[in-house]
């Protein structure tokens, strides 16, 4: 199975916004890792805006919209809060990931409890599902919770992969990323697609990539964007593409 590459361009508003200034362009950015093969662009607006702003996602949902609607997808990803789910209807991206974020985390850690939040997450799915999104469920590896995600009807699952990472780092990976192997099996079962996403870089790609089946998308951001500071970011997509080779 072909896996798409969706880059995240929140580091790249941060560094933007560390200065107040109008570059480096979220927008241009975006121009530079599509021409470079990318397949999608993934954005997580977040309350407190210290990254990607509403007015970057506009501007990226008109870019896409207006020259790349047939080939490039956008994703945005996102806490189903009031005013993230107006942005998401009023942009209209391909696939919402939903996330079980606090207003003031750093970063996501965690995947849903889908069982006991389906009261929240039923009718957005449902909502989204009108406004003609695929939705995306952020899963902690645990194939138990697959069938939940099925029950509220989202159409894939993101598996959360910084545990994956940690341990690939300290060099014992082989049990946890059979975890992740199993949950991917339960969402095909299931008749979910499976995303993955968080701390993925090119070096744990690759043994991800060859032991999690049928993975449809991976989403990079940091990873990318501190290999982009050396070799710049056309190369660093391809060496993410031939990460998932």
């Amino acid at each position: 199975m072909t896996t798409k590459l969706s880059v995240n361009l929140n580091k790249v508003a941060l560094l933007r916004n560390q200065r107040d200034l109008t570059y480096p362009s979220v927008t241009g950015m975006a121009e530079i890792v599509i021409a470079a093969g990318a397949h999608g662009i993934t954005v997580h607006p977040r309350p407190d805006q210290r990254h990607i702003r509403p007015s970057d996602v506009r501007e990226l949902g008109a870019l896409i919209a207006e020259r790349f609607a047939d080939t490039i997808e956008l994703n945005i990803e996102g806490y189903p809060s009031d005013d993230f789910l107006a942005l998401v209807a009023e942009v209209g991206p391909a696939q919402v990931t939903l996330v079980p974020d606090a207003p003031d985390q750093r970063t996501s850690d965690h995947g849903w409890e889908v069982a006991t939040s389906r009261d929240v997450l039923e009718p957005v799915v449902a909502a989204l599902h009108e406004q003609g999104a695929r939705v995306s469920l952020f899963l902690d590896p645990e194939p138990a919770a697959v069938d939940a995600v099925a029950s509220v009807r989202a159409d894939r699952i993101e598996l959360y992969t910084e545990p994956y990472a940690s341990a690939f780092a300290a060099g014992n990976f082989d049990a946890v990323l059979e975890r992740y192997a199993a949950t991917a099996r339960a969402a095909i079962e299931a008749g979910l697609g499976i995303n993955a996403g968080h701390d993925l870089t090119a070096e744990n790609l690759p043994a991800f990539k060859a032991r999690v089946p049928d993975l449809a998308e991976v989403s990079i951001g940091h990873a990318i964007t501190a290999d982009a500071l050396t070799i710049g970011f056309p190369a660093a997509v391809r060496r993410y593409l031939d990460a998932i080779a």
